[in-house]
């Protein structure tokens, strides 16, 4: 079975970080928290044993695909504070063991929607980038994130939006809906770790449109 093939893998930033080792790489990744490219290292490294594992199980293509981005924001949350140890049995004994439990976990436990309800697309974001653009919407302000869940997961318009706000109190014109969106995706680009949008989106005029585009279609898939 052929797995799919991540262009990041071989970004240069990446690719200079392949002589690390496992331990190295998830201590860099909880030492500097506002650096995303240990995390996308190990995602180089281990997505195909994940694919494989998901796609053998998986009920459809397309609710593998979530399955796969799920797991790996599973472990993204995990590895904030997972402790590896070498000998110590109440303890998995390497990270590709304790990656590899987690994904069966998450075969096992995870509930998926039906696949006409998945709004995730692998070739639109791969799992680093989405898991960062979780944490680029959990520091929106929640005005602003309330405001761009509305626009981009129940495609409400902003005169739609206003009469929302103004019944729940607040009183906001659609102009104002409209300007919030505007700020937003600026907002999501300052909220992501430098070294992912050099890695994911570059640094170009393009880059805000882009990261509309795979936040409206896969990012806001996390916020249920």
């Amino acid at each position: 079975m052929q797995t799919p093939q991540f262009p990041e893998c071989n970004h240069l930033t990446i690719k200079s970080l392949f002589r690390y080792s496992d331990q190295d790489l998830l201590t860099l990744f909880q030492r500097y928290p506002e650096q995303g490219k240990y995390f996308v290292a190990l995602f180089c490294r281990y997505n195909p044993i994940v694919y494989t594992l998901i796609a053998h199980s998986a009920r459809s293509p397309v609710q593998g695909e979530y399955l796969f981005a799920l797991t790996w924001r599973h472990a993204f949350y995990e590895m904030r504070t997972l402790e590896l140890r070498g000998q110590a049995s109440e303890h998995v004994s390497s990270f590709q063991n304790w990656l590899i439990n987690v994904t069966a976990m998450c075969i096992n436990q995870v509930e998926l929607p039906p696949v006409e309800t998945i709004t995730y697309n692998l070739e639109s974001a791969s799992p680093p980038l989405w898991c960062y653009l979780e944490q680029a919407l959990d520091r929106l302000p929640p005005i602003v994130r309330l405001i761009l869940i509305m626009a981009k997961t129940f495609k409400w318009s902003p005169t739609r939006i206003a009469a929302y706000l103004q019944a729940e109190g607040d009183m906001i014109s659609p102009a104002q809906v409209q300007d919030y969106l505007n700020q937003s995706y600026t907002m999501l680009t300052t909220n992501l770790p430098e070294d992912i949008r050099a890695i994911y989106l570059g640094e170009d005029e393009a880059t805000a449109q882009m990261l509309a585009n795979v936040e409206g279609e896969t990012a806001l898939a996390l916020s249920d």
